[in-house]
């Protein structure tokens, strides 16, 4: 697993969060798609269709349209979400650096030019967080270094249904 994003974080108010605008159905109530075997409780990201889906209790689904890794920066295997943020502020890794030299060491938490957005759920494992965004229009495509981008009001939602331990399986 690639070591990405570390975080700073700054826990903010979630006051006015799931105000943000977005597509009018970027998440979707489904059935479970075929041979989808995941237990409920589980966020399964599909990176070849950009999808993320959390299984519910009830076995059905809900799918959510992401940016997923560049080629070369993208998970398989599984993990586990281990922390949960409001608004954090990002500090860029070395390797974003590398490419971005202009970036400041850290942007603060709710600066417009920070890409966490709304909110950011970490992953066990190395610096990688599923998160809102300052890009929405990167949402489904292959845009970043490994973590997994949700439209604003999208990460909010899933962030208020999945607990820290919640499993993450990639799928490629």
């Amino acid at each position: 697993m690639r070591t990405v994003f570390r975080f700073a974080i700054s826990v903010l108010p979630l006051i006015g969060v799931a105000t943000f605008a977005g597509p009018a159905n970027a998440r979707q109530a489904a059935a479970a798609p075929a041979a989808f075997s995941a237990p409920p409780n589980t966020i399964v990201i599909k990176t070849r269709e950009r999808k993320l889906y959390y299984v519910q209790s009830d076995g059905s689904v809900l799918r959510y349209t992401v940016g997923v890794g560049r080629q070369g920066k993208q998970w398989s295997g599984e993990s586990y979400i281990d922390g949960k943020y409001i608004r954090p502020a990002w500090s860029p890794p070395e390797e974003i650096r590398a490419e971005q030299p202009n970036l400041p060491i850290v942007i603060p938490a709710g600066a417009p030019n920070n890409p966490m957005g709304a909110a950011a759920m970490t992953l066990a494992g190395g610096e990688y967080a599923i998160h809102g965004t300052n890009a929405p229009n990167s949402i489904g495509g292959f845009v970043s270094y490994g973590c997994i981008r949700m439209y604003n009001q999208d990460i909010v939602d899933l962030f208020d249904r999945v607990q820290v331990g919640t499993r993450v399986i990639f799928e490629n």
